[in-house]
């Protein structure tokens, strides 16, 4: 096994349906934790929901419902979201698992023996929509005067008694860690926010409920639940076998969560590992929401889309590839449905799909589907190789460092560079005038044709996948790109290709303006 990457999202929270957003954040994980597999690497992909606290609570006794019967049916259609876009998840945990329970029960109990954690009193602001407590200073005014989150959302004020975890304990711990680690928050912008906040000073959290029972039970503290935040993040350390077992994915690669809940993850969730005594992720990265023509998604505004119906019009594919080509990877981005036929058809279906349909069904059609043999080469053949192994290089640089918009922007200079060459060579011409000359175009195409599907099979597995099926690729994670020995081992063993269909079809627009 290759060296551990551990990749998880945010977990959701299944109060609501899944909208554009969570796909966004599930495509995205699920695209890094497969370019990861395809560099050898041991990849541990997790996903999943966030089942407590008072908003599943009331959203269940306004449904008439069992708050338990409630999770288990908004669960599945969040799993059920991530199986139709083809994410890879290793596991998709739900914070009602029974190792969860005792994963949070055991970081609660180290950070009571650190003596981190003690009995008081709470009385202040907690917007129930966040799940989130808030200073008087962070408070904003409604238009009616109404005291709102800074997230806008409703705050209301609260008084019980609880637990209180000493977070001021680690102000300077943190700002030490986030000045010996440059990228343990990314982008810069989020890195910056949260400097800002820890350099104004931390006051200790409070991290148990005695208002409601849904949620994991503090031990030792009958009445008392833990504050959601604290179970969801243990999520984490639950996946990757804690308490019970040796943990060789952690510490965690990569926490992929939208910049709503950087806080979450930044500041209160490395005060809880420090306190505990483990290891804290390598990088958290805060990405951007997904705007519908530029307007944030709002069921008052009548503009949130399942995600469900965006793939079934354009395809997972096709929705796949707009969401990481079209937004800038930790900005706000924004989608409409010409916007997806417009980016999709240039590239993925004109351009690459194109590209290897009429290579291909030129094989099949005028050499019976037999690959070609080396035939007379020139000087353009190799420097077509060449140009696609550094687009797919660029790529992979580019993936690596999560600029997935960039990377995929790289590839398609390979694209552009192989439609150049067919155009330019003509195999079509050749057929009759130079057979020699065409058998060495068409098997440079074929190369570089594999190259290509082999390096954007993170961003698009349906559609590449069925690229390197036609070519008999097989061994797709560990498919050496520039491999310039299997096509010659393939024309040895008389593989022939299939009648190709096209892999990437092209989108007509819906009916409607959007999908409904």
């Amino acid at each position: 096994m290759g060296e551990p990457f551990y990749i998880t999202t945010a977990i959701s929270y299944p109060n609501g349906h899944p909208h554009i957003g969570h796909a966004y954040e599930a495509i995205a994980a699920d695209a890094i934790a497969r370019f990861q597999r395809q560099a050898g690497r041991d990849v541990r992909f997790q996903t999943g929901t966030d089942e407590h606290g008072l908003k599943m609570v009331q959203t269940a006794r306004e449904k008439g419902v069992e708050v338990r019967d409630l999770a288990d049916e908004m669960s599945g259609h969040f799993r059920a979201m991530c199986d139709a876009l083809n994410i890879s998840y290793d596991r998709f945990i739900r914070t009602t698992d029974a190792d969860h329970h005792r994963a949070s029960q055991a970081i609660w109990q180290a950070m009571a023996d650190a003596g981190d954690l003690y009995l008081d009193r709470y009385e202040g602001w907690y917007s129930v929509r966040d799940e989130a407590f808030y200073d008087e200073k962070e408070l904003v005014e409604g238009e009616s005067g109404a005291k709102l989150s800074p997230q806008g959302t409703p705050v209301t004020w609260t008084a019980e008694e609880t637990w209180f975890f000493r977070l001021s304990r680690y102000q300077q711990p943190l700002l030490a860690h986030f000045a010996a680690n440059p990228d343990f928050i990314r982008p810069e912008t989020r890195r910056n926010e949260i400097l800002r906040f820890v350099e104004g000073g931390l006051s200790d959290l409070s991290v148990s409920r005695t208002s409601f029972d849904w949620g994991v039970a503090v031990p030792g503290s009958p009445g008392h639940v833990m504050y959601v935040w604290v179970d969801a993040l243990t999520n984490y350390l639950t996946g990757a076998g804690y308490p019970d077992a040796a943990m060789p994915h952690w510490p965690a690669d990569l926490h992929l969560i939208g910049k709503d809940i950087v806080r979450f993850h930044a500041v209160y969730w490395p005060a809880f590992l420090m306190s505990a005594g483990i290891a804290l992720p390598r990088t958290i990265f805060g990405h951007g929401f997904l705007l519908h023509r530029g307007e944030k998604m709002s069921k008052s505004v009548g503009n949130v889309v399942d995600p469900l119906d965006l793939a079934r019009v354009f395809g997972v594919d096709g929705l796949r590839y707009f969401l990481l080509r079209e937004v800038s990877f930790g900005q706000d981005g924004s989608y409409a449905a010409e916007a997806i036929v417009t980016r999709v058809n240039a590239e993925l279906a004109n351009s690459f799909g194109n590209l290897a349909q009429r290579t291909l069904s030129f094989i099949a059609k005028n050499l019976g589907g037999a690959l070609p043999g080396t035939g007379r080469a020139d000087a353009s053949d190799g420097q077509l190789i060449e140009e696609v192994i550094v687009a797919c290089a660029g790529f992979k640089a580019a993936f690596g460092d999560l600029l997935l918009s960039q990377g995929i922007e790289a590839w398609m200079r390979g694209v552009f560079a192989c439609n150049q060459y067919i155009d330019a060579q003509a195999p079509w011409a050749l057929r009759k005038a130079d057979p020699e000359r065409m058998h060495a175009v068409l098997g440079t195409l074929v190369r570089a044709i594999r190259m290509l599907a082999i390096t954007i099979l993170p961003v698009v597995p349906n559609g590449a996948g069925r690229v390197l099926d036609l070519l008999g690729v097989t061994d797709r994670d560990h498919a050496a790109i520039d491999d310039d020995g299997w096509y010659q081992r393939q024309v040895e063993a008389g593989f022939t290709l299939a009648a190709p269909a096209p892999a990437f079809p092209r989108l007509e627009m819906p009916a409607e303006a959007e999908p409904a």
